[in-house]
């Protein structure tokens, strides 16, 4: 994929105004056999001071281990950013156009008592009502290890009904069981 192939998508990302304030993430890891290998919840406080946009991320696994990353993103052009972290090894690179933004960086990522060096291909995209779907490709030694998905969503913006798209705005079926024995003749 390239983000240009973005360009036209709505609604518009602009990671500065999608993270300000709380948001809230649901997350998975599967290895590259398809095994479910970790899930986490993220609480995400994020600041935007017109420079600099500060992630502060708590994630909770589902094994009880907790992890705290705090990002300093910086837009260094229309469509462009770069950030940093303590467990990101260097600066990670990041282009978005339209709904999409792709991030590029590699992490110190702490597997059991080791961290591995690996490199993540992030892809987001914003869809209608505010939610943001994450996918992430992550390499080690160039080998594809498996792939991270989270899904976001600002707190105070949870599924705004005015978000639906058109085609999903009809009536909810009734359930065969609600309806009444005369109806269904």
């Amino acid at each position: 994929m390239k983000i240009e192939d973005f360009a036209a998508n709505t609604p518009e990302l602009r990671i500065e105004q999608y993270f300000a304030g709380r948001t809230h993430a649901w997350g998975v890891f599967e290895d590259r056999f398809g095994t479910l290998r970790r899930s986490f919840t993220v609480a995400i406080d994020g600041q935007w001071d017109g420079r600099e946009l500060v992630l502060d991320e708590c994630f909770l696994y589902a094994d009880g281990e907790t992890e705290r990353r705090v990002w300093r993103i910086a837009r260094t052009a229309e469509g462009r950013y770069e950030g940093l972290a303590d467990d990101v090894i260097g600066t990670a690179v990041g282009r978005s156009a339209g709904n999409a933004l792709n991030w590029t960086y590699e992490m110190a990522l702490k597997v059991g008592g080791d961290r591995w060096r690996v490199r993540f291909d992030d892809w987001m995209w914003l869809q209608p009502g505010d939610a943001l779907i994450n996918r992430a490709n992550v390499y080690r030694w160039g080998l594809w290890i498996g792939t991270l998905s989270l899904f976001f969503l600002p707190e105070g913006r949870l599924a705004r009904p005015d978000a639906v798209n058109a085609a999903d705005a009809r009536p909810a079926a009734v359930p065969p069981a609600a309806v009444p024995p005369a109806a269904a003749e």
